[in-house]
């Protein structure tokens, strides 16, 4: 994945220049696809940044998949890949499978464990909203290679909320009715997501009519719908391959002159990318980054508010015409994009505890 190889690469220039290892290279988009921006050389040396940022970004464009490293501003890098790397993020999160999302960018780091019991069984929906943000923070961070320890009791107590601990009280249960009464009516998943991507230390309030909602404009159900797209559109495209087939044992081809193996992922991408193509590949691209940025913050509705972000451009991508499901016959390519979304959105969701539907 490019930010994990960027961050990799970044951490070679900096012991290459003499520094010694930093955190966190402070990776962000920079506008374009296939352009990443970071601040690390504000780590190394806050007097004279833009020194530090030319000698790096000299080391990284020695890397052959950045066609560019540059220095803006007082001391920003700003890298841009080859068309080759971008290319190759659909095959990358296609082969990694759930592992799309990991990462070793918080390695040698502890966090707290995930806390027992049901976070939606909590009395009142913002204990409902803190122990889920605690569960997932507990994953978000695992995924990004921190050990899961415990935490001593006195610690413990800080992050802790007991929510299975006593029956609510007469005065929460009107509340607790409230969180079961809005899982029965818009499903375990929508709640779960609602919760997930709710800021912490703002007003929480959950409408279960408004999040049961199957519009586009209500991100619990957005973002599943936006796997079961992408399912539709592999599940469009195999079947018209497999209609199209030319008698190599049971392998379905893709159709049209590019006849090769669907089951393949190597050398799939599309040859020709779509300024929509190239804005899906760059989201996918930022998975293992932003599961670190939100476990290193303890703000899990920080992924939750990308996954949103993915999910509208995979929505916007793969109902082109130039895509599976949209009544073109589909690319080697097309197929790819539409299976490396899936995977990428079914791995985020598994992190926030949502199911990724096949069909909705």
């Amino acid at each position: 994945m490019i930010t994990r190889d960027l961050r990799h690469a970044i951490a070679r220039a900096v012991a290459a220049a003499g520094f010694p290892p930093g955190d966190d290279p402070g990776l962000r988009p920079a506008g374009a696809p296939g352009q990443y921006a970071a601040s690390v050389a504000f780590a190394l040396d806050r007097k004279d940044p833009k020194r530090i940022a030319q000698t790096l970004a000299k080391l990284l464009s020695q890397e052959q998949w950045i066609s560019a490293a540059d220095v803006t501003g007082v001391g920003y890098l700003t890298v841009t890949v080859t068309d080759e790397s971008l290319r190759a993020v659909a095959d990358t999160v296609i082969a990694a499978g759930q592992a799309c999302v990991a990462s070793d960018a918080l390695r040698g780091k502890a966090a707290p464990p995930a806390l027992a019991g049901d976070p939606l069984a909590a009395a009142t929906w913002e204990q409902a909203r803190a122990a889920l943000a605690a569960r997932l923070t507990a994953r978000l961070a695992a995924a990004a290679g921190a050990t899961v320890v415990d935490l001593p009791d006195k610690e413990r107590s800080v992050v802790s909320l007991q929510v299975n601990s006593a029956a609510p009280s007469a005065e929460t249960t009107g509340r607790y009715a409230d969180i079961t009464a809005a899982v029965g009516y818009a499903g375990r998943d929508a709640v779960t997501f609602t919760l997930a991507r709710a800021i912490p230390g703002r007003l929480l309030w959950v409408a279960p009519k408004v999040i049961a909602r199957h519009v586009l404009g209500n991100p619990a159900y957005a973002v599943r719908y936006a796997h079961a797209r992408a399912a539709s559109g592999v599940r469009w495209a195999v079947a018209s391959a497999t209609a199209d087939t030319i008698g190599v044992g049971e392998v379905p081809l893709l159709p049209g002159p590019d006849r090769r193996d669907i089951r393949g992922s190597g050398g799939s991408s599309p040859r020709v990318m779509t300024e929509g193509d190239r804005q899906l590949l760059n989201a996918l691209s930022w998975l293992p980054e932003r599961v670190a940025t939100a476990a290193r913050r303890g703000r899990p509705d920080e992924f939750a508010r990308y996954l949103e972000d993915l999910a509208s451009v995979t929505i916007d991508v793969l109902s082109s015409p130039s895509h599976p499901g949209t009544g073109v016959a589909p690319g080697s390519g097309r197929l790819t994009l539409a299976k490396a979304a899936q995977t990428g959105l079914a791995a985020g969701l598994g992190l926030l505890d949502v199911t990724a539907p096949e069909r909705l």
